[in-house]
């Protein structure tokens, strides 16, 4: 099993952050991790996000990953503070080369049947399926996986707690990633490791 698939197979939903204080990065993971979910990607679309990697990165069981890479000097950026993952919105041939350089678990973004194919031809078989929801949904990622069987995917954007089991029960899909687990401001420890361990459950 590659790496990245590892990594998406340690959870049904991998909790998609976006954190603006590099102060919660701590608690909100401890109360992940609490509930289950131990993979977690830090969208790096605060000014916050490398430091929060570098907090996370502290806490016990934690696999943080960073997320939003979009070029070489974000994944640069990213290794430095210590992502164990990197997740892009979409796939050009430049980050690829660079991604699977340097060796760390990727999962490109993918939309359609051209993004997948570039993948491949870079020798990558495992995908982020986004935006999941406005990219057709399960009907698009279903005819996808037709042609494309020997890939794998993790949906994000747009899934909820109520549509995840739907998604889940695809072959193709290893995970979701999900924003819904962690809300914005000042967190709730509780309330994160309530609703994490329901996602576990999935």
């Amino acid at each position: 099993m590659s790496p990245i698939e590892t990594i998406m197979r340690t959870a049904p939903v991998i909790p998609v952050l976006v954190i603006d204080d590099a102060a919660h990065a701590q608690p909100i993971a401890e109360a992940l991790v609490a509930g289950g979910l131990t993979v977690l990607e830090v969208t790096l679309r605060t000014p916050a996000a490398l430091d929060v990697i570098r907090e996370m990165s502290r806490v016990k069981g934690a696999i943080v990953g960073a997320g939003t890479i979009l070029n070489e000097a974000d994944l640069r950026a990213s290794l430095d503070a210590g992502a164990r993952f990197i997740v892009s919105p979409g796939l050009t041939e430049p980050l690829g080369r660079a991604a699977i350089a340097s060796g760390i678990p990727f999962l490109p973004g993918i939309a359609n049947a051209g993004d997948i194919m570039r993948g491949l031809d870079l020798g990558l078989t495992h995908f982020k399926f986004f935006p999941a929801e406005t990219s057709g949904g399960i009907k698009a990622l279903k005819s996808l996986s037709g042609p494309f069987g020997q890939c794998r995917f993790c949906p994000t954007g747009g899934i909820s707690q109520a549509t995840a089991p739907e998604w889940l029960a695809l072959d193709a899909v290893l995970c979701v990633g999900g924003s819904w687990i962690v809300g914005q401001g000042c967190p709730d420890p509780a309330a994160i490791t309530a609703a994490a361990r329901v996602a576990a459950q999935l």
